[in-house]
């Protein structure tokens, strides 16, 4: 253990590495990689050029979703707009758009949106269609309104319509860092221990002083807890300095055990030891330990529900993500941290984390053993 620590912190900016990379990709994380879309770029082509077509556009932009880049006046300009990146979206309002109003009949508006980037494509017809169902809400009540009043049932205190009235638990907000945090700790927690574990060892076979521990009087067991219990220890230190980060300026609200975080991300650390253990036997130098590495760990990121719901992934893929350890984590931390679960909730996750954990650090120090025989 002293010497792997030696090695681990010879160069000084494995210090920043280990210790401050982590924190610098939790702000990039909290803050730049969010789900949140505000302020689109929308232009407008008003035909009717009405006080309605006005009064819509501008109950569209006060809603703070859509920000206004100016009015268009052919359909020329409407394909320049989306192709120059002008404008993501455009809203056209028909000619007779206050006639049909007027008239009782039902007015269409055409929502030409940039499909490039679907997410906020979508986004950005949901919070289309929830202004215009609200704007429709109250013509209904204003209609309604006047109707009363002109049969004389102006006794009657309201009318009978029903609402949602919509509370969100857990993050009333809908902040998307306090989805994003705690998936964080949970990634950064499998790369650290995960890379600086093969390349531990690759290193003692790539430098050719593997041979000289495998002399020495002590027993594989032994060589493996001196190899993994440094990098345990730096684990669990950037899970610290993370949790203190994020609650302290993300405002995360850690309502949950903090004991029972620590027992999962021991319980964890059997995966990502023994996976960094199991990359070790079958790299001989350290690039191709970093090259197998990445190439297990993007897909178990991508694959474990950290900004994709895996609900929304084909079957197949599905059923794949169930021997992904990361997966379980994601579900137990943001369950501990967010709605203060206990073990009587999360016993499925942490009952599979340590099922896949056992058996990939023992196939690990399996092959380990034979490579050092």
């Amino acid at each position: 253990m002293v010497k792997e620590f030696i090695q681990a912190f010879r160069d000084r900016r494995m210090i920043g590495i280990i210790f401050i990379a982590p924190i610098i990709q939790l702000f990039l994380f909290g803050y730049a990689v969010t789900n949140d879309v505000k302020n689109i770029d929308m232009a407008v082509m008003d035909r009717d050029k009405s006080p309605a077509s006005r009064e819509l556009a501008e109950v569209i932009f006060r809603s703070g979703y859509f920000s206004d880049v100016g009015r268009l006046e052919s359909s020329d300009e409407i394909e320049g707009a989306l192709v120059h990146g002008f404008a993501k979206a455009v809203l056209v309002i028909p000619a007779d758009f206050a006639r049909q109003l007027d008239r009782g009949e039902t007015a269409a508006v055409q929502f030409l949106v940039d499909g490039a980037e679907s997410n906020t494509a979508l986004v950005g017809v949901g919070y289309l269609g929830k202004i215009l169902a609200a704007e429709n809400q109250s013509r209904i009540v204003a209609s309604l309104t006047r109707l009363t009043a002109a049969k004389g049932l102006t006794g009657q205190k309201s009318l009978p319509l029903v609402f949602p009235e919509t509370r969100y638990r857990y993050n009333p907000e809908l902040k998307s860092s306090f989805f994003m945090v705690p998936a964080v700790l949970a990634m950064i927690l499998m790369i650290i221990t995960m890379l600086l574990t093969s390349l531990a060892i690759t290193r003692e076979r790539e430098i050719g002083t593997m041979e000289q521990l495998v002399v020495t009087p002590i027993r594989p067991w032994q060589l493996l807890a001196g190899k993994m219990l440094p990098f345990t220890i730096i684990g669990f230190i950037d899970v610290n300095l993370i949790l203190i980060v994020a609650v302290g300026h993300f405002k995360l609200p850690f309502v949950g055990s903090l004991w029972l975080i620590y027992i999962a991300m021991i319980i964890f650390l059997f995966t990502t030891l023994g996976m960094g253990l199991l990359i070790s036997t079958v790299s001989g130098t350290q690039q191709q330990a970093i090259f197998v590495a990445l190439m297990f760990m993007l897909p178990a990121i991508l694959l474990s529900g950290f900004m994709f719901p895996i609900a929304n992934m084909p079957e197949v893929i599905q059923w794949l993500t169930y021997l992904n350890p990361l997966r379980y984590l994601l579900v137990i931390v943001r369950g501990v941290i967010l709605k203060g679960n206990g073990i009587s909730v999360l016993f499925p996750q942490f009952g599979m984390m340590l099922l896949l954990g056992a058996g990939l650090f023992s196939l690990a120090a399996a092959r380990f053993r034979k490579t050092i025989g």
